[in-house]
């Protein structure tokens, strides 16, 4: 049955018929795609560009390990009640507005972020820096809920997976690149103001190109069959229908509970191999693995199930490939001396657990009809952002006398 699912003519076919009936995929769908992942990506830079260089900002500022891990936190603490709202915002003004809003609060939270460097003579730099980390959270929960709904109503059956894997990978794209970049921008405390301005050009060209590219929400004539019959149900019954979903909660809880765990895997992965005696470096090496095979890994299979539509199948089959690799991560870091062990079990994580992210994100809108896709998608994340704010060793080590991934000493004076 794959084989012909994915048949050149039986692709033909169906694309005639598509035509016959009056879908239509126009080309500007690339154009939002490229906005949405250039935001993603930008939105994910600045919310982990002062992690790895934590200590000169604190240095640099005199603050205290709290308050720099809140300029990360802030983003966990935003999510949950903003995400009910970007819900709403998607389901019901719409995905061009929602896209806008969302890159003028990037691009206002990124220039906010320099003002203390701009006026010396503000005396409490850290409500600045907050400030811009806030606005930009407000709208992380906007740009990471919306590649599902633009999948589902710009590209045809066969390029859904496909655009939703790109849109949401690049969210991971940027982590891996905060992480690398801001180490190799800031050597000195005078290198702050230069960093904090690179990151504002992907955030400014996401903001020009969301005001002056997107012209709708939804394209003129439909690119499918599940677009024309695409709605939205009122937003409160949209969720008492998704709550009545067996299949949908199912969903739910297991992506859910896997986005809080490799959130909190993430941020905890220095933390965990250091206390073993592994190097800064080999943590930050296993880091970049993790998220390079996920990115190679969705990319392949969100390629293999647009062309045989096995969804379930592989969401499955990822779920438990993860759950063993989970098991061997958390024996394996209990031993000293084994980096080529660690790193291929982060490698192998990353390929089964981030390759699965875009595939179950397609298949809660999937099961979920005719729930909006902004609700369905948004509900998923929402639950395990909550997932990972309630693990029991936080995110971001809040408590005192824990082991920090990266070395803040107290502030002086």
């Amino acid at each position: 049955m794959a084989g012909a699912e994915g048949d050149p003519l039986v692709a033909d076919t169906t694309s005639a018929l598509g035509a016959l009936l009056g879908y239509r995929a126009y080309a500007r769908r690339w154009v939002f795609l490229l906005v949405l992942s250039l935001l993603n990506f930008s939105n994910a830079t600045l919310w982990l560009s002062f992690a790895p260089v934590a200590d000169t900002i604190a240095h640099r500022f005199l603050l205290s390990t709290k308050q720099i891990n809140w300029l990360s936190l802030i983003y966990l603490v935003a999510s949950i009640p903003s995400g009910v709202v970007a819900i709403w915002v998607l389901d019901s003004v719409g995905l061009r507005w929602a896209t806008i809003v969302c890159a003028w609060l990037n691009f206002a939270g990124s220039v906010f972020r320099t003002l203390p460097f701009l006026f010396l003579e503000i005396q409490d730099p850290f409500a600045f820096l907050m400030g811009g980390q806030t606005l930009c959270a407000l709208a992380q929960t906007l740009v990471i809920f919306s590649p599902a709904k633009l999948a589902a109503l710009w590209f045809p059956e066969h390029q859904r997976a496909t655009a939703n894997m790109i849109g949401t990978m690049s969210n991971p794209l940027g982590i891996l690149v905060a992480n690398l970049l801001s180490p190799a921008l800031v050597k000195k405390e005078k290198d702050i103001p230069m960093m904090l301005g690179i990151y504002i050009i992907p955030a400014g060209l996401a903001c020009l190109l969301a005001t002056a590219c997107l012209w709708e929400s939804v394209p003129p004539s439909p690119p499918s069959a599940g677009a024309a019959h695409s709605t939205s149900e009122k937003f409160l019954d949209g969720l008492k229908l998704l709550v009545r979903n067996r299949a949908y909660v199912t969903l739910a809880v297991c992506f859910g509970g896997g986005i809080g765990i490799f959130s909190s895997f993430s941020v905890l992965l220095e933390q965990v191999l250091c206390v073993k005696g592994y190097s800064n470096e080999f943590a930050g090496l296993c880091g970049a693995l993790f998220i390079v095979f996920g990115v190679l890994g969705a990319l392949v299979l969100s390629l293999y199930v647009d062309r045989t539509k096995h969804f379930t199948e592989a969401v499955k089959i990822g779920f438990c490939l993860t759950s063993m690799v989970c098991v061997a991560f958390a024996l394996v870091s209990q031993l000293q001396g084994q980096t080529l062990a660690l790193a291929a079990i982060c490698s192998l994580l990353g390929l089964f657990g981030f390759s699965v992210a875009p595939i179950a994100m397609e298949l809660a809108v999937e099961c979920s009809f005719p729930v909006g896709e902004g609700a369905a998608a948004g509900l998923v994340i929402v639950l395990g952002v909550h997932a990972a704010d309630g693990w029991p060793v936080h995110p971001l080590q809040l408590l005192p006398g824990v082991l920090l991934p990266y070395p803040v000493p107290a502030p002086t004076g």
